[in-house]
């Protein structure tokens, strides 16, 4: 699977909490605007996002807290395979969209990293009490289905 990912130009595999209602409403959202393809989903509790992790030494998320943080694997399965986090995983995100969002991850890339990630750590700690938390990861559309892995 790994070597479908880089044989389809897949620039990000975007690794969320299936059981988080902000992250299900987020992958959907993504999905409308990726028009080029360029973005691969996985669910942090599904064997390929805990392959790609281990990878990185990164551990599979407690099942009661969820992961703590979306992650993006850039160059999934090739040579300069990187992660990111926080902030940063969601500015990556946001440059592979079309107009205008590479612009917004340009302007947000001004505001200072701590500042960003204070607030997407402040967003992640109360996800489940405001959004909801999910007993079961919902299924993707048929149509959607082959943008997961």
């Amino acid at each position: 699977m790994m070597n479908n990912i880089t044989e389809l130009g897949v620039r990000l595999v975007v690794i969320f909490d299936g059981h988080c209602v902000l992250c299900n409403r987020t992958v959907r959202w993504l999905l409308r605007r990726d028009r080029h393809y360029r973005l691969r989903f996985a669910a942090a509790e599904s064997p390929q996002a805990s392959g790609l992790l281990a990878r990185h030494g990164i551990s599979a998320p407690d099942p009661e807290s969820g992961p703590a943080t979306i992650l993006v694997v850039r160059d999934a399965g090739g040579p300069a395979q990187q992660v990111h986090a926080r902030s940063e995983a969601v500015l990556a995100v946001l440059r592979e969209l079309p107009r205008p969002w590479p612009a917004v991850a340009f302007l947000l890339g001004w505001i200072p990293r701590p500042v960003l990630n204070l607030g997407y750590r402040l967003i992640a700690r109360w996800r489940y009490r405001i959004w909801g938390r999910l007993e079961n990861c919902p299924l993707p559309t048929a149509e959607a289905r082959t943008r997961f892995l």
